[in-house]
């Protein structure tokens, strides 16, 4: 299981993904205000009372409480996108610094590596 998800973390282009990432938190946050901005204006009430009396009031005032409902909805789920997005790009930021601590780790390890082989060489021929 280890593997699979080593041969995946490997097969990903993180170069790509790193460069992704600030245009994915820019469209999350552009979807959010977006889906501010176009909430209807609450409060604006005209009556219908001449076409059906109390009913066509009544019905209209349902539809506009559940246009409000899908409103906060929406703006949920743009607040969770956006703060999706926000981790995403964190999680990316962290692998690459974690992607360069081991490029520096596995210079060293072969650094001294070498070292060691050398040490050995020169103590058997001495």
């Amino acid at each position: 299981m280890a593997i699979n998800w080593l041969f995946a973390l490997k097969v990903v282009p993180w170069a790509d993904v790193v460069q992704a990432a600030p245009a994915i938190v820019k469209g999350a946050r552009k979807l959010f205000d977006t889906a501010r901005a176009s909430r209807p204006i609450a409060g604006r009430e005209e009556s219908y009372r001449g076409q059906g009396g109390d009913d066509v009031h009544a019905r209209l005032r349902q539809i506009e409480i559940a246009l409000q409902k899908r409103d906060a909805e929406q703006d949920a789920g743009a607040e969770l996108i956006r703060s999706l997005a926000e981790q995403h790009a964190r999680v990316v930021a962290a692998i690459e610094l974690m992607r360069a601590r081991m490029r520096v780790l596995f210079g060293i390890s072969i650094g001294l590596t070498v070292v060691l082989i050398a040490i050995t060489v020169w103590l058997v021929t001495r």
